[in-house]
């Protein structure tokens, strides 16, 4: 059996061209869509756009009714799809178009769209049937609905409503709700949180949950250490209980530092609302302030001559230290160690080489392979891997430190800035290099965090 599982609701509290519906979870089959509209305008249509997509890939065939005469249209190759006349001459009487996305979340197919209404407007009155067709292989995670007429927009009034509903075929092999990736390799199922959002079991369950908080922020100018990855965390056999919802909260990366004296950002935490320990983002590098503890911790930086200050220390559990920042030819030459991984601690840098960033964890390489999430090397997925450190171009020789496996970002080099690390892989951003003459360069990104809950078939 089908279930209807709400997903927003979004009721406009004054009159607007359009509403969007942004970051929708993938863990459904199809998507079905409600809209309660009116408009003190000329007889406008509704349309739909996936994706933010304006090219012109999309067409649809209409057929109407009225119990007397019937007749169809059809249009090609256009920038939106399904102009649903909703009889926008009224602001009294709310008129109602129901949408079926089908295989929204499918990777490999084009897109299909069917609605129905029954249109009282003066264009088309009687009943509606309709298909669009998006030609794009892409999941949709967008839709948006906008109101226009021979390319003007045209404003649904205040109280107009839109909501959106995620439909699951009932299946043996899914028995809970929630996620942007929810696919099978055959053994388990896993639900990927790439973004925030809800878990509910349709029956209890025993489920393994990974957390990986996001990643630290590096330094910026004089070659700064890189940032630590977030901590990680797994629990295995966590009893769920049916009906339940699980708030699931996925962390953004701490934001990289442009100058100095000024560290990067830690980044926040990620989990879920179990009895489990919360993942600690991870260290953010700095010249001056000694604020780099985390997950795993940032490397060592800008040290006034003295090696090895601030090198931040990893959560224990969770992930690993940060290498030791190196100050060669006096005063502030310098270079970045690399921020500590959830597989290594962060390299120490060298006199012709900033540290590397640590190694990720690769322990969860099969998750990786099913969700497609972390950062793939020859055939192994890792997580939360460390930032590179950078370096200063006046120390001769010197190079900017590799990211570590598991989406940490690389060190920058003769003034480059540091690289941001991976998305949903709690990396460490990469350290800032220093060009002679000219400005520092910021920091890299830590990369966001991930939340995997995985229950045997």
């Amino acid at each position: 059996m089908s279930t209807y599982t709400p997903i927003a609701t979004q009721t406009l509290g004054s009159a607007a061209a359009s509403v969007t519906f942004s970051s929708i979870p993938q863990g459904y089959t199809d998507l079905v869509l409600v809209v309660n509209s009116a408009s003190a305008s000329v007889d406008a249509f509704t349309y739909l756009q996936f994706n933010g997509d304006t090219a012109t890939n999309y067409s649809h065939t209409h057929l109407y009714g009225n119990g007397t005469s019937a007749l169809s249209s059809r249009a090609s190759s256009t920038s939106t799809m399904l102009n649903v006349d909703v009889n926008m001459e009224t602001t009294t009487i709310m008129y109602n178009a129901i949408y079926q996305i089908m295989n929204y979340s499918n990777s490999t197919t084009f897109k299909t769209t069917l609605v129905r209404q029954n249109n009282t407007g003066s264009d088309y009155p009687g009943a509606l049937a309709g298909v669009g067709l998006w030609r794009n292989t892409s999941p949709v995670t967008t839709v948006t609905i906008q109101a226009t007429r021979g390319g003007t927009a045209y404003n649904f009034v205040s109280g107009s409503t839109f909501s959106i509903y995620g439909i699951q075929v009932g299946a043996s092999t899914q028995k809970a709700q929630g996620g942007n990736i929810v696919v099978s390799d055959g053994t388990y199922m896993y639900h990927a949180f790439t973004s925030s959002g809800s878990f509910t079991p349709s029956q209890s369950l025993t489920a393994d949950v990974l957390v990986i908080a996001g990643g630290g922020g590096a330094g910026g100018t004089y070659g700064q250490g890189g940032g630590g990855a977030g901590g990680l965390v797994y629990s295995a056999s966590q009893s769920l209980t049916v009906s339940k919802s699980y708030v699931v909260s996925v962390g953004a990366g701490g934001n990289g530092a442009i100058e100095y004296a000024i560290r990067g950002s830690n980044s926040n935490v990620t989990g879920y609302s179990l009895s489990l320990t919360a993942a600690v983002g991870g260290g953010a590098s700095a010249g001056t302030t000694a604020l780099t503890n985390g997950g795993s911790g940032a490397g060592g930086t800008y040290t006034d001559g003295t090696n090895g200050w601030y090198t931040g220390s990893g959560t224990a559990g969770q992930g690993n230290n940060g290498g030791q920042g190196l100050t060669t030819g006096g005063g502030d030459k310098s270079s970045g160690g690399g921020g500590g991984g959830a597989g290594a601690a962060g390299t120490n840098a060298g006199s012709t080489q900033a540290g590397a960033g640590g190694v990720g964890s690769s322990a969860y390489s099969s998750w990786g392979s099913a969700t497609k999430t972390g950062q793939l090397s020859s055939s192994t997925y890792y997580y939360a891997g460390g930032g590179g450190g950078g370096t200063d171009n006046r120390v001769s020789g010197n190079a900017g430190g590799a990211g570590g496996l598991g989406g940490g970002g690389a060190g920058g080099t003769n003034g480059t800035a540091g690289t941001a690390a991976l998305a949903n892989t709690g990396g460490g951003g990469g350290g800032g290099g220093y060009n002679s003459g000219g400005p520092g360069t910021a920091g890299g990104n830590g990369g966001s965090g991930i939340v995997i809950i995985r229950y045997a078939l």
